[in-house]
């Protein structure tokens, strides 16, 4: 495909990608989400380093990629997953997904804003996310948010790909400078996070970044 016709399908495609809707091209969004995102998903459910009794939320779960690899790891009787999506497609198609654990009470799916999340203070022990953060309307909202749920000391693993962010920003997808990762990691610091970090890792012969952060509190 040409470097034009990427640029017309990313285009086309861009509402989706943030938000996508029970239709033709949020069908196709979620299957190009569950292709090219598996990898991301994948360590960085690795790179959280879960325990077995852990509380662990996913942000921007999506289709469920990232849900089934860190649910196999809570193994604990107390170990329990929650994931949030802002798509009301996405959150119901990771709720049938992950319907058997969803009733059993492993694991807690809520549609909802980022920024305004149903989960008590200082209840987190890991958060991870990946292709998320740019499509806040409000980094720090968001950030800040984050950190009231999280446990003190708890860690949260982001994953992107820099490439592929810098391939897209030409088109208008996002707003703004608000996909640069020094800006999400600007907004972590503002908002209570530590040791924040981005590190570059490879996978499958696939690059990608990785930026680590602690709640302080």
């Amino acid at each position: 495909m040409s470097e034009r016709l990427q640029r017309m399908f990313l285009q086309k495609l861009g509402p989706q990608l943030g938000r996508p809707t029970q239709s033709v091209a949020g069908w196709i969004t979620a299957k190009v989400l569950t292709k090219r995102n598996r990898v991301l998903e994948e360590n960085a459910v690795k790179l959280c380093d879960i325990s077995p009794q852990d509380t662990v939320l996913e942000l921007g779960h999506g289709p469920g990629i990232g849900l089934e690899a860190a649910a196999r790891l809570l193994s604990g009787p107390k170990g329990r997953l929650l994931g949030i999506d802002y798509s009301e497609y996405m959150h119901q198609v990771a709720s049938d997904k992950m319907q058997e654990l969803i009733a059993s009470g492993k694991v807690t799916l809520y549609h909802c804003d980022v920024a305004s999340m149903p989960i008590s203070e200082s209840n987190v022990d890991k958060v991870f996310h990946c292709n998320c953060y740019y499509f806040w309307p409000d980094l720090k909202k968001g950030t800040s948010e984050i950190h009231r749920v999280m446990k003190p000391g708890g860690l949260m693993v982001t994953t992107l790909s820099l490439n592929s962010l810098e391939h897209m920003a030409p088109t208008n997808i996002f707003t703004g400078e608000s996909w640069r990762p020094d800006m999400y990691m600007e907004a972590l610091r503002a908002t209570g996070f530590s040791d924040v970090r981005m590190e570059n890792r490879t996978d499958k012969l696939f690059t990608f970044q990785v930026v680590f952060a602690t709640a302080l509190k």
